[in-house]
């Protein structure tokens, strides 16, 4: 099988991520990746959970969007505490997704199609039933026994020190068996592996290099700044910021009143992803994406991604919980863009883990009340900014998310903060594929989770028979992207433009696009000057030429 390159991309200004000599023609660059939540995606039986043999059967959709990439969310066996996050083994397809083979014809078929394939891979903590964690507890002195994190209770009892669970709650939890407390960092039936031995590294590592002798195209890292802990486990001081200090945990979450020094973004961690990139850059055209969350994400997104020996691009979560108008949305990207300068930035507005974009942006008074046009505008931005981008399932339908009742939750970490928090089961709702089937098209049999209440008129089939609907325009706009050199490497420079308009150029040589999208539901002027006409390629969101944005609009300019 083989696979286009992509042309060599423009150096950037000074202000902008600059091209590096190994990698400015791989494949990432630029890529559009679309993520699958696995269980909600498509069912190819009756038991309402999605799987690999679903994802096959769904890959013309992929494909339609102008995809160059899938990020399949883990699909290992597990007990589903965490719905697949929490994992008792890397190596095997748990039986609820499909099989070994299922897997190989995936892998084969999105080869054969020209696209790529990414696992998510959780580096940080297994399920307390993985047998590493069951002879830890038992054999301290022996195998498996310093493979976690293990502390004797404080002097006077209880947990050894202050550490929070981004879930809520201590870090800490009592094992009777050892005698011991154990470290999580998220669910107690998490437990955090000890990075600091390197029997873990060589291990983890192992792991990591069968999926991708399997032929796996790239790896998501979860939750990368939580890889390693402060071995003399030191106490975290208070957060400079008391409960805004920083992006972990549920509004609200005793998380936030910590500055998380000792049990967040170590720098034990740099030279462990060092290893993790040397491993990766013995195989041609693979994929480091860091997911790095509870810290600033801004800075160490671009810490973690910085030269040619770390991880290839890291997303940042400032994005997936913004609420902007348009200066507060430039600002933070001015901000990220400009930490960026030695990396490569990846984009998302959307994912699993956080309330959908729609759902987030259209609670604001200044975006609400027509949450399609506002779906086309989350998608013109995603077309016009600089970076990787990800789109998470559904996003192209203009998808919000689920409306849930308390009973119907299942997500810990949604029934921890719940309702003052509605966390992450609405964003995981099922794909609506058929308007008028069992399930909207999901599965035959009763889905693990209600779908979503009004997403039968976004379904794909009712989308696919509107030519003007927010898929069709999804797919318009993703299709140019791939055909613009501009858009895809080119650099990005910002345009003076009063708020709510957000207007910058992306350069590529002597390719020039000029995007300006209005970030509100009123009207409001913008004139992209003489020399620019409306490119007659582009899908646009203008209104009749008058000079002024409709609601929720957006154009792109060519040079005349």
């Amino acid at each position: 099988m083989t696979f286009e390159k992509q042309k060599p991309k423009i150096t950037a200004t000074a202000d902008h991520v600059a091209d590096t000599a190994d990698d400015s023609t791989a494949w990432w660059r630029g890529a559009l990746i679309y993520e699958i939540y696995v269980r909600s995606f498509q069912d190819s039986g009756d038991d309402g959970i999605g799987d690999i043999p679903g994802i096959l059967a769904r890959l013309d959709h992929i494909q339609s969007l102008g995809a160059d990439a899938i990020w399949l969310t883990p699909v290992f066996v597990s007990p589903m505490k965490d719905f697949g996050y929490d994992i008792t083994d890397y190596r095997r397809i748990d039986p609820l997704f499909g099989t070994e083979e299922d897997l190989d014809r995936l892998i084969t078929e999105v080869h054969d199609r020209g696209m790529r394939i990414m696992f998510d891979m959780v580096l940080c903590h297994t399920s307390d039933q993985h047998p590493w964690f069951q002879e830890s507890r038992r054999h301290p002195e022996g195998g498996t026994g310093d493979w976690y994190v293990w502390a004797d209770p404080a002097e006077a009892g209880g947990p050894p020190n202050n550490w929070i669970s981004a879930f809520g709650g201590p870090a800490w939890n009592w094992d009777n068996v050892r005698k011991q407390y154990y470290l999580h960092d998220f669910l107690a039936s998490q437990p955090t592996l000890n990075w600091n031995n390197p029997e873990v590294v060589d291990a983890m590592l192992d792991i990591c290099r069968h999926w991708l002798d399997r032929g796996i195209d790239g790896l998501r890292l979860d939750a990368i700044a939580a890889l390693v802990n402060d071995p003399e486990q030191r106490d975290n001081p208070p957060g400079a910021e008391g409960p805004r200090y920083n992006e972990g945990g549920a509004p609200g979450s005793p998380f936030r009143y910590q500055s998380h020094i000792y049990d967040r973004d170590r720098p034990q961690i740099l030279p462990l992803l060092n290893r993790l990139r040397k491993l990766t850059d013995s195989y041609e055209g693979r994929f480091l994406l860091g997911e790095v969350s509870d810290v600033d994400s801004v800075a160490v997104s671009a810490k973690y991604s910085k030269g040619h020996d770390r991880l290839h691009s890291c997303y940042t979560f400032a994005l997936l919980n913004e609420v902007p108008d348009g200066e507060r949305l430039r600002d933070l990207l001015e901000r990220y863009y400009r930490r960026m300068q030695d990396g490569w930035p990846t984009l998302m507005f959307s994912n699993h883990d956080v309330e959908r974009c729609i759902s987030r942006w259209g609670s604001l008074d200044h975006l609400a009340g027509e949450p399609q046009y506002l779906a086309r505008l989350v998608l013109a931005l995603l077309t016009g900014l600089r970076g990787t981008v990800c789109l998470y399932q559904g996003e192209e339908l203009g998808l919000p998310d689920g409306d849930l009742h308390e009973d119907e939750i299942v997500d810990p970490f949604s029934q921890a903060f719940w309702p003052e928090y509605r966390g992450r089961d609405g964003a995981r709702t099922p794909m609506p594929w058929a308007a008028d089937e069992n399930a909207l098209g999901f599965s035959v049999g009763q889905p693990w989770m209600p779908v979503g209440k009004g997403h039968a008129r976004l379904a794909v089939d009712r989308q696919e028979a509107e030519p003007d609907s927010t898929l069709q325009m999804a797919r318009r706009l993703f299709q140019w992207r791939r055909g613009s050199e501009a858009l895809r490497l080119g650099r990005l420079e910002w345009e003076e433009a009063e708020s709510p308009v957000l207007a910058f150029r992306r350069i590529a040589g002597e390719d020039e696009i000029l995007v300006a999208c209005n970030i509100s539901n009123g009207p409001c002027g913008f004139d992209p000057g003489q020399g620019w006409t409306p490119d007659p390629d582009a899908p646009q969101g203008l209104g009749d030429g008058d000079g002024r944005l409709p609601p929720f609009g957006f154009g792109f300019w060519r040079r005349a």
